[in-house]
């Protein structure tokens, strides 16, 4: 490997960092995974050029490479293993041009969620993506995954904002692919499919992302207690059927809400109850509001419901609490399975028989305007027993038997890989493995990941 290294430091200098404690943090990302060995090397990569030195090197000694951002990810799709370059993007942060007539922004991989918005708020425009690690993930990493988040049952997920893509393919060409333009159909989808592809096909070295006006008006939150996780699912699916579009619908069950309560020092929720947050927004925010907290309220659910925006944030700060308050009950195995939102009560329903027939605890929160659930397999210990991966098949296996699927924003990555084929099915999953070998022939983009 000191050929590999030799070659790096000629094409790129002290952007090739071999400290151990570097070495190191590259191995694992937020998912518990870590990878077996140190990769040789972890490049920081401050532009095109170097991104394309890299993979060309890579190439030419057939040396894996793993694409990384800020290393946020919960499927274990970045971490870099032994014998590999890790290849991040995290210094490449510029935003290279907003086109306020246009509605597009063209910017770099490694800026992060949060800090894009807050730059598109001078132009009074905003990128819609909202996943919960908005404030640490970047935009590279929320691409290569397919991020959600809060917003995307009424904003849409990342595969709706991306107009076009900069990619550097394997052998260190620079591809340019989608477009400017609102429409445009010429030949294959590439953009569509380099989203979500988790560092398979190639890096992402610029974005063209289609953005939106700052919602103007009012935001409007109601809150609904239910007495039990199927009661409040049911009151989710009532509330889609209504046709009224929420901008915000996050579901906690019982363990979630409790928890959630204890860590911001709230009076604890009645036993049992689970509970319902939805948001409206703008010009028509309080009348939609209303109509959503009757449709709760003949569902069951004991409605708060506030057109001050503190007041909202404060309710939507019990959701945002509770991750955090789940994980300081023990290490998380943070799942992401989706479901047709007509089925999400029954998928709660698979999740408490999982709890009985496997003995472990899963506390749940969902965005539930959308059908995504985040079950989490809380667990004491360095890695994840092998009692809850058992117990964590049988979930997978309900959400796929009631027309759902593996992950709904946070991607396959290591963790899922052995279940892909069991949703695709085996043509499926082989026509795939070939497109990556089409962009990748040698292989050399971040191996075992996605595909086993």
């Amino acid at each position: 490997m000191t050929g590999v290294h030799a070659l790096l430091r000629e094409a790129l200098g002290d952007r090739v960092d071999t400290r151990p404690d570097t070495l190191r943090a590259a191995r694992s990302d937020r998912s518990g995974h870590v990878s077996t060995g140190a990769p040789l090397a972890v490049v920081h990569a401050e532009s095109v050029d170097d991104v394309q030195a890299t993979l060309r090197i890579a190439t030419a000694t057939a040396t894996s490479v793993v694409p990384q951002g800020a290393l946020t990810g919960l499927a274990g799709a970045a971490n870099a293993g032994e014998g590999q370059i890790a290849l991040s993007t995290r210094r490449m942060t510029r935003v290279l041009e907003v086109s306020a007539d246009d509605r597009l922004a063209v910017v770099e991989p490694g800026i992060i969620n949060a800090d894009l918005n807050a730059q598109l708020a001078d132009h009074g425009l905003w990128w819609a993506p909202d996943p919960a690690s908005r404030d640490i993930s970047t935009v590279g990493g929320n691409i290569a995954t397919g991020a959600g988040g809060l917003l995307c049952a009424k904003y849409g997920v990342v595969r709706d904002a991306v107009l076009g893509l900069d990619v550097v393919l394997a052998d260190g060409r620079l591809i340019r692919m989608g477009h400017r333009s609102v429409k445009g159909v010429t030949g294959l989808d590439l953009t569509s499919l380099m989203i979500g592809s988790e560092g398979r096909l190639g890096v992402v070295v610029g974005a063209t992302l289609k953005l939106r006006p700052v919602v103007a008006g009012s935001v409007c939150t109601a809150s609904a207690a239910f007495a039990s996780v199927r009661d409040a699912a049911a009151a989710a699916a009532a509330v889609t059927a209504s046709g009224v579009q929420p901008s915000v619908m996050e579901l906690m069950d019982a363990t979630a809400l409790a928890a959630a309560h204890a860590h911001l020092g709230f009076a604890g929720p009645d036993e049992g109850a689970s509970q319902l947050i939805v948001q409206t927004d703008g010009g028509a925010a309080l009348e939609e509001a209303e109509t959503i907290a009757e449709v709760l309220r003949r569902a069951g659910g004991a409605v708060t419901l506030t057109d001050d925006a503190d007041e909202g944030e404060r309710l939507l700060a019990i959701r945002r609490a509770a991750n955090p308050a789940i994980a300081a009950t023990g290490n998380q195995l943070i799942e992401d399975v989706s479901v047709p939102r007509t089925r999400l009560a029954e998928m709660f329903d698979e999740i408490a028989r999982v709890e009985r027939e496997h003995g472990v605890r899963i506390p749940t929160i969902a965005h539930a305007g959308d059908g995504n659930l985040h079950p989490s397999f809380v667990y004491h210990g360095e890695s994840v027993p092998e009692h809850i991966w058992v117990a964590a098949d049988d979930l997978f296996r309900s959400a796929i038997r009631l027309g759902g699927t593996l992950t709904g924003e946070h991607g396959i990555g290591v963790l899922k890989a052995r279940w892909l084929a069991d949703e695709l099915g085996d043509d499926q999953w082989e026509l795939q493995r070939r497109i990556v070998a089409a962009f990748d022939p040698l292989g050399i983009l971040n191996p075992g990941k996605v595909f086993p």
